[in-house]
């Protein structure tokens, strides 16, 4: 029987107001704590006004921090994902400190996405060539009834970036309001980027 791959080293990446108690984030930080991984759970300055330009140099700060990780995994929800892909489109090709080795956009704003303290993050930069360079592999969860990102813009997304899609029946923005605390094939998919991203619990 084949060992499962070790735990990378993963790099969260919180939205609006951060991740705060309840939230998916901090529940996978502590089970990855637990489970003897190294976890990166940075807070952006700012975070409830944020500014793009201080939140790319902060990501790029945590990116070179460790560079030489056997494995790193990115995970990012919302407006963090939205930041990973305005990273995506400035990471140049030959800095490999800034490249890792699997990606998690969760539940991404969309192009109609707006918020009075936040400005320059959306619409978000589609760029498929930016993603592959900053990214051995990108993946997409958003919820199927997500009001700040509609289904058919998921799908456009993935298909314009060229990346796979999961989609969560009644998963809404994927945070503690739809009871997104606990997510056991998150903490699966982080050890294995194969691994098909469902519901926190079976939707009755």
């Amino acid at each position: 029987m084949t060992a499962p791959e070790p735990w990378p080293h993963v790099l969260l990446l919180h939205g609006l107001t951060g991740a705060g108690r309840g939230h998916w984030q901090s529940w996978l930080a502590h089970e990855l704590a637990q489970a003897g991984a190294e976890v990166d759970v940075p807070v952006f300055s700012d975070p409830d006004a944020p500014s793009l330009d201080t939140w790319l140099a902060e990501l790029a700060h945590h990116l070179a921090a460790n560079p030489r990780a056997a494995r790193r995994v990115v995970v990012a929800h919302s407006l963090g994902a939205a930041l990973w892909l305005h990273h995506a489109t400035r990471t140049p090709a030959d800095d490999h400190s800034l490249r890792v080795d699997a990606v998690l956009l969760v539940a991404p704003p969309g192009a109609a996405w707006r918020h009075p303290d936040v400005h320059g993050f959306t619409p978000v930069p589609l760029d498929p060539a930016g993603i592959r360079r900053a990214a051995g592999w990108t993946q997409l969860v958003t919820g199927e009834d997500d009001p700040a990102l509609p289904v058919d813009e998921a799908v456009t997304m993935a298909a314009t970036l060229k990346v796979d899609l999961d989609v969560i029946r009644s998963g809404g923005t994927l945070d503690p309001r739809t009871g997104y605390g606990p997510w056991p094939s998150l903490l699966d998919w982080v050890r294995d980027r194969h691994t098909r991203l469902a519901a926190r619990e079976p939707v009755g």
